[in-house]
């Protein structure tokens, strides 16, 4: 209670309020708060509306809603107009009226922890604020009248107040006429008065703004082209924690787009915007992780990344993690799983997700049964899709006819399917190439067979890159250059393909037209052998048996030799040429120490 006089020598709540406010002025936060606390005693309303500032922002004393909540209502009930829009804004954001909160759960709003909005709350409040000439109060009350529940919304209300708040130099007021501008901005000059108030209220901070002024710099909607004076708003809103202008600003530093190229800045700030929950930062870092090029490839981040954004929603980052799975690139090598992120890619819409379903069912990378219920209930699908045209549809039911998976196998009309897929599609050009040359539903020809792998492996796909460099080996479809296959094998290899990292080991290790480089060698063999690969775990195990392309390593070559023979290989002439084992130099574990047996027992027995 407030003492209706001052005791001589004891400052009034006046000069607390003012010691107070010039503390907090010189950033001495906790000695503001000890003042603006005595003031509130005295009877300063302001000093209530100050304290309760100094709780929800947690200058001077730990953040605290509950706190925060109760002087901010004890202001607001006291006439104080700013109190009164910041309760309504408070509200809206889900924290509890200061009556709401039992002194039992006020520690469990000690933290920012909010609840549903309360907007019939935050109406009465800025209501009360608004119709006493509030800015704030009416930039509050427009916002409960256009996103509110149905039965409070008025429009036409909310323009008027809006525009009356603008009108005061009010950013919230300015940023709400902005938008309800743009929504009927049709002719240049009424788009050029959107830039007008956007501006008005990113001059007050609002990262909101910021970010609606830089999109508009960007497209140049309403004003010229400013890529330089677009980065610099993305660049405010970004550091007030703008979750969209961070993932903006990390692309423009990745591109260069309107500042200095910066992968490494750029990454930074995609991170932040996808720890703040952006799934498309999140897959866009998962790609810079996996693709490399400006940053270092590390499959490891690439899964983490993917999987966030892949979990948050995001279809080409759940098929991009399928796609790790698939070949065993950061994470363990598993193709059930691998076949559940791509259905799950498929399912949320993404195209080439459906195309690998069909891949997945030809290389046996998906359960049977789940294989058999995805494209059996996908196989009329498919053939609608390719019956208007869509060549990923004419892929995936050519994938079907020939492997006969959802509908009864045609090679011939599966064929006439991928033919036409193979226009535009690398994934029906290395299948279509390969029918060809195999005489899969046709004479063979390997001929042109070769010349549609050709296509698919020049697209970048690495079944097709290493399958060409099996032709260029072997002479099949053409002439055989090795060199060539050296080079097509090679690019398959670097994106993880099993077979080419083999196919390496056994080119460069002798016997073929390129130059012998064991070292080389044994580091593909090893690569392959790591990731599963039991021809390639006999031919390492061979290599060190025999010294070839490094050291020695006899027990190292039976380690691997032993996991060939597991796989069904013929290792047992290898592993009998290795010397034996060198004797354990652990001691003989002492027998057990019995009692003898008696007179006429024989041991053992009872």
């Amino acid at each position: 209670m407030a003492l209706p006089f001052s005791l001589p020598g004891l400052p009034t709540a006046a000069r607390l309020l003012r010691q107070a406010e010039d503390a907090a002025a010189r950033g001495q936060h906790v000695q503001a708060v000890k003042l603006f606390a005595r003031a509130a005693e005295r009877g300063s309303m302001q000093a209530e509306f100050r304290l309760a500032r100094a709780y929800l922002e947690g200058r001077g004393v730990p953040p605290s809603i509950a706190e925060g909540m109760r002087w901010l209502q004890r202001a607001a009930q006291a006439d104080i107009l700013e109190a009164q829009a910041l309760m309504a804004g408070m509200l809206l954001r889900g924290a509890p009226a200061a009556k709401d909160i039992a002194p039992e759960a006020a520690a469990l709003f000690s933290a920012n922890k909010a609840q549903e909005p309360d907007y019939e709350a935050a109406r009465t409040w800025a209501r009360r604020a608004a119709e006493a000439g509030s800015a704030e109060g009416m930039a509050m009350l427009a916002y409960v009248l256009t996103s509110g529940p149905e039965e409070m919304r008025d429009i036409a209300e909310a323009r008027r107040l809006y525009q009356e708040s603008a009108a005061k130099d009010c950013p919230q007021g300015a940023l709400g006429y902005a938008i309800i501008l743009a929504r009927e901005a049709k002719e240049p000059e009424a788009q050029r008065l959107v830039i007008h108030w956007l501006q008005r209220a990113a001059a007050g901070g609002l990262p909101t703004a910021q970010f609606m002024l830089a999109e508009a710099l960007d497209r140049g909607a309403g004003t010229k082209t400013d890529p330089e004076a677009a980065v610099e708003s993305y660049r405010r809103a970004a550091e007030q924690g703008h979750r969209s202008a961070q993932a903006r600003l990390g692309m423009a530093l990745m591109t260069g787009r309107g500042v200095e190229k910066n992968p490494s800045t750029g990454e930074s700030w995609l991170r932040r915007a996808a720890l703040a929950g952006d799934p498309d930062s999140a897959a866009v870092v998962g790609d810079l992780y996996a693709k490399g090029g400006d940053l270092p490839p590390n499959y490891l981040e690439a899964a983490q990344w993917y999987r966030r954004a892949a979990e948050a929603g995001h279809r080409t980052a759940a098929r991009a993690l399928g796609m790790l799975y698939l070949t065993g690139a950061g994470v363990p090598r598993d193709e059930e799983e691998a076949a559940r992120w791509i259905r799950l890619s498929a399912e949320r819409g993404d195209a080439a997700a459906r195309a690998d379903l069909g891949n997945l069912a030809l290389l046996g990378g998906t359960p049977k049964d789940a294989a058999e219920q995805d494209l059996a209930r996908n196989c009329e699908f498919f053939h609608a899709a390719a019956e208007k045209g869509d060549p990923i549809g004419a892929f995936n039911y050519g994938v079907c006819l020939a492997e006969g998976v959802g509908t009864q196998k045609d090679e011939t009309q599966a064929l006439q399917w991928l033919r036409k897929a193979a226009e535009t599609l690398a994934n029906a050009q290395f299948w279509y190439g390969r029918m060809l040359s195999e005489g899969r539903g046709v004479a063979p020809n390997p001929e042109e067979g070769r010349a549609w792998l050709t296509r698919a492996a020049e697209a970048g796909m690495p079944e097709a890159q290493a399958a060409l460099g099996e032709m260029l080996v072997n002479a099949r479809g053409g002439p055989k250059d090795h060199a060539q296959a050296q080079a097509w094998f090679t690019r398959a290899a670097e994106k993880g393909h099993l077979g080419a990292l083999f196919a390496l080991g056994a080119l460069l290790g002798g016997g073929h037209d390129v130059p012998v480089d064991r070292d080389a060698a044994r580091g593909w063999f090893r690569a392959a052998a790591e990731r599963g690969h039991p021809q390639a775990q006999l031919m390492l195990g061979r290599y060190l048996a025999r010294g070839l392309g490094g050291q020695q390593d006899i027990e190292g070559a039976r380690q691997w030799l032993e996991k060939a023979r597991a796989h069904g290989l013929d290792a047992a002439p290898d592993l009998a040429a290795l010397p034996p084992p060198p004797p354990s130099t652990e001691p003989e574990p002492a027998p057990d120490l019995q009692a003898p047996p008696a007179a006429g027992q024989q041991a053992g027995r009872g």
